[in-house]
């Protein structure tokens, strides 16, 4: 049987390998889902409520362990793991504690006696999730995807796959009954055949534009609701007038973070001519101070890419990048020996014509932009076919809000570092996608938005 292999990025040595399911496998996980599509919506609120208060506690519970798993199958470092995986217990309790309040009917006055919108589960969600995030890409999908009585199927990253099942084992320790969550473990063929699958009633995928595209078309021919979370060429705008050393401290985390290899990581760095020189000074000490090494030592902060072949795009993204004038002030070059860790990297004078001004560039290598004042910047960050989110530094608030309205993304960070937060929605436009995950918004997307309208039929007897 065809496997799908978990390999350490650190090392390059094979973790764990996982056959991929047969037809057969694949027919009565199905089966599963489809009962517990019909079950899962009839328990309480309070249940599944508890249910997320459960796995938060049980991720917890085994953070340790769970963190280790997730240095050893994609490297993110040890510290940033735990912050994952506490981050996901924080949105399970969110959603546990606010989310039934965004379940109840909205009245609308009507000629009716009454009449309101009910929130009604769509059914069984496919989840194509990606590798970067294992645990939290997951969690913002299925936290408010279960609350609202919809269940889940995982087809997650074959890198990842020890990580799905650590969940799918959790979420049934947790109490929840067989088929709510089921994992996948399948090729592009037989997502295409879940995808059209009748006991499938939606899809949500975070990846590239071109999956999300493919996914699209597949879906839209099974007319099903899908959501598209896919790349990102974020812009960091820093103004004349904002804190640069804070600004600076902020790109460091932003871009560095998790190796570069985040969607609403800062990839653009725009920073008007004025402030340029002193930003680069502040970035390149911070920059310095990083540690690249073994993820699962607590002092490094900078892991490895999560596969060789992303470090052989990286590089040479980097090179046509120096080739067409791109100064490379920091950084640049692979790291030899085993694994694959690629230095954290600045490249200076980028220009809108260079690659790396139009593609997503995954890893952790920051572009720098001299721009002549905001207009400029403002016109390069549009320049991009992505528009998942923004950053803007500057001291004059009430400028930047005007500027925010300008800018064509989805969420707009000013003064502060982009991230996802269960409080607020997330998502993007362009070929960044479309749709909402968190939030209000998050929580309505895979739910029918029933009209009820009632009537005593007194009116109709009278006539």
């Amino acid at each position: 049987m065809p496997k799908q292999h978990s390999v350490n990025p650190a090392t390059g040595e094979i973790v764990a390998s996982y056959e991929l399911h047969t037809h057969v496998e694949v027919q009565q996980r199905l089966q599963c889902v489809a009962r517990a599509t019909h079950a899962w919506p009839t328990t309480t609120i309070n249940r599944r409520a508890n249910l997320l208060r459960d796995l938060a506690a049980l991720l917890r519970r085994d953070k340790a362990t769970l963190a280790l798993q997730i240095c050893d199958e994609m490297g993110k470092p040890i510290s940033e793991a735990r912050a994952e995986l506490e981050k996901c217990a924080s949105a399970l309790e969110y959603y546990a504690e606010h989310g039934p309040a965004l379940l109840e009917n909205v009245a609308i006055a009507s000629d009716a006696l009454e009449s309101f919108v009910a929130w009604r589960p769509l059914g069984a969600l496919l989840a194509i999730m990606p590798w970067n995030y294992p645990y939290w890409q997951v969690i913002r999908c299925l936290a408010p995807a279960l609350l609202a009585g919809n269940v889940v199927l995982l087809k997650h990253a074959p890198n990842v796959t020890g990580c799905a099942f650590a969940l799918e084992r959790l979420l049934r320790e947790a109490g929840a009954p067989e088929g709510v969550l089921t994992c996948f473990v399948v090729d592009e063929a037989q997502v295409a055949q879940l995808i059209a699958d009748e006991r499938v009633h939606a899809v949500t995928l975070t990846g590239s534009s071109k999956a999300g595209a493919a996914v699209a078309r597949l879906a839209g021919q099974a007319l099903k609701k899908t959501v598209l979370e896919l790349g990102g060429s974020d812009a960091f705008v820093v103004c004349a007038d904002a804190d640069v050393a804070a600004a600076a401290a902020c790109a460091v985390r932003s871009r560095y973070q998790n190796a570069g290899q985040s969607c609403i990581a800062a990839k653009r760095f725009l920073i008007d001519r004025r402030v340029y020189d002193e930003f680069l000074t502040h970035l390149t000490t911070g920059v310095e101070a990083l540690r690249m090494g073994d993820p699962r030592e607590d002092a490094t902060t900078v892991g490895p890419l999560a596969r060789h072949d992303l470090r052989a795009v990286l590089a040479d993204q980097v090179e046509r990048a120096r080739v067409a004038g791109a100064q490379v002030h920091l950084g640049g070059h692979s790291v030899e020996g085993p694994g694959y860790f690629y230095e954290p990297t600045i490249l200076t004078e980028v220009t809108e014509q260079m690659s790396v001004a139009r593609e997503e560039v995954f890893g952790p290598v920051a572009s720098l932009f001299r721009v002549e004042d905001v207009e400029a910047a403002v016109h390069i960050a549009n320049a991009s076919g992505y528009g998942l989110s923004a950053t803007l530094w500057t001291t004059d608030l009430d400028r930047a809000k005007r500027l925010a309205a300008r800018l064509q993304v989805g969420a707009v960070f000013i003064n502060g570092l982009v991230k996802s937060d269960p409080r607020l929605p997330f998502g993007g436009v362009k070929q960044s996608g479309y749709g909402r995950e968190l939030g209000f918004l998050g929580m309505h997307e895979f739910l029918n938005a029933q009209t009820v309208w009632l009537s005593s039929g007194a009116e109709l007897r009278a006539h």
